[in-house]
């Protein structure tokens, strides 16, 4: 009988499990922690504010990291022009005050005030825009004029508030069209907003701004396409775009030594047209994993030129890094997949028409920026997004952001979501309900 015991006691013991060898199939429990952490995941994501949140998180902190760099990469710059080290950082950080207060006003709007918007800021843009080739009044700057004076330290490029005017005015052109339902007539579709494009573009182009024309083309197809327009006509207009693009880049010899510097090999000359793209390389490909640490660049020491604005990546990667790099770019990538999901599931045509054409304006100018640093596409001058110096770049792309949350914010489950999160309605919804009872009951 004991013996008996004994053995059913030893029966009752666990088995440990047995290591899983080679071929053998991974545990339960690691699949099931996996699929656990996936579901959790896509449940984060389809909740309703988390565009709103990963929108206004991703955008400021793209522009905090920016100003930093923008000190760090302007310094030696600032020394040079006998002016105070801090003096692009200055000027930097009123445009981002100014900008916070424009992307707070724009999320605070309704999509009416921004619809009502679209007119007036297309003719003053076009205004500012003919003024800029008057002489005597438009100033030139690296060999573009398309600037405004101010007075004082600040200047004024028109073009950069021409692709958030073409955005909004384009956004509520198409949506009026789409309700009335012209949208299928290919006429409809392209008269008047490829019209008034090709006039942007050609008041853009008479101050020899390429860089910015490539972004404006690119906020058009964005339209086209979000519109619904057929392969043949978009490929049509793309084609036409093209060549005159051709053309453009043939007639200029700075233009063909752009286009040549790609993928560049060898140490050029100081007055060679690829000496900032050889050196932007020099500056990737010195900061490793982790950089030399803020302020240590030695890039910007007088071998690259425009450090703080058109190659402030470069700088970036020589002083945080690969880590720093990859931490901007999964920022953006944050930013412009928000933006598409605003996009995507709303029911108003403005809004998704505005929000994409935001996003197409971002992460396209963002990739040709990028691109260029890469040496992986031509110098297009253009700076990168909430990131390079330049108030009239950061101004009107702030104001775009907050257009943005303002559209997360509209949507039906983001609205009772963040009605839910009032105090008075949350003290409302969550306090117990207690059934009155007679007196002298407990």
């Amino acid at each position: 009988m004991p013996a008996e015991k004994s053995s059913a006691v030893r029966s009752r013991r666990p088995v440990p499990p047995r290591s899983a060898g080679r071929g053998s199939p991974a545990p339960r429990t690691r699949r099931g922690g996996v699929r656990r952490l996936y579901e959790q995941a896509r449940r984060a994501w389809d909740r309703p504010l988390t565009a709103y949140y990963v929108i206004l998180g991703s955008s400021l902190l793209i522009t905090v990291l920016g100003l930093v760099m923008v000190y760090s990469a302007s310094m030696i710059q600032a020394l040079n022009i006998d002016k105070s080290s801090t003096y692009f950082f200055g000027k930097q950080f009123v445009a981002a005050v100014i900008g916070g207060a424009l992307m707070l006003i724009a999320s605070r709007m309704p999509v009416k005030l921004h619809r009502a918007l679209a007119y007036p800021m297309l003719m003053i843009t076009v205004f500012l825009m003919v003024l800029v080739q008057v002489p005597g009044i438009g100033l030139s700057r690296g060999g573009n004029q398309n600037w405004l004076y101010l007075g004082g330290p600040f200047q004024l490029q028109p073009s950069e508030f021409g692709k958030l005017a073409l955005i909004l005015w384009g956004a509520d052109l198409l949506a009026r069209k789409q309700d009335k339902r012209l949208l299928t007539q290919w006429k409809h579709m392209l008269v008047p907003l490829v019209p008034v494009a090709f006039m942007l573009l050609g008041l853009i182009m008479l101050g020899g701004d390429m860089g910015t024309a490539i972004i404006l083309t690119a906020i058009l197809f964005g339209l086209l396409w979000l519109a619904g327009a057929p392969t043949r006509l978009f490929a049509g207009v793309l084609g036409f775009a093209a060549v005159i693009a051709f053309l453009l880049i043939w007639t200029s010899p700075n233009r063909m030594s752009r286009l040549s510097c790609m993928g560049i090999i060898g140490e050029p000359d100081p007055d060679d047209g690829c000496w900032q793209a050889a050196h932007g390389i020099y500056a990737l490909a010195s900061g490793g994993w982790f950089g030399s640490g803020l302020g240590a660049s030695v890039e910007k020491w007088g071998q690259l030129p425009e450090p703080h604005t058109d190659f402030i990546f470069a700088i970036t990667g020589e002083e945080l890094g690969l880590a720093g790099t990859l931490s901007v770019l999964a920022l953006f990538a944050a930013l412009g997949y928000a933006g598409i999901r605003v996009a995507g599931r709303t029911e108003d045509p403005f809004v998704r028409y505005a929000a994409g054409g935001v996003t197409t304006w971002i992460m396209a100018q963002a990739v040709i920026n990028i691109g260029a640093v890469l040496g992986l596409l031509p110098i297009a001058g253009v700076p990168l997004p909430l990131f390079s110096y330049g108030g009239s770049a950061l101004l009107p792309t702030m104001f775009a952001v907050g257009l943005m949350i303002a559209f997360a914010r509209n949507d039906p489950a983001a609205k009772a979501a963040l009605a839910m999160r009032r105090p008075g309605v949350r003290w409302k919804t969550m306090r117990r309900r207690v059934t009155k009872r007679p007196s002298g009951e407990r």
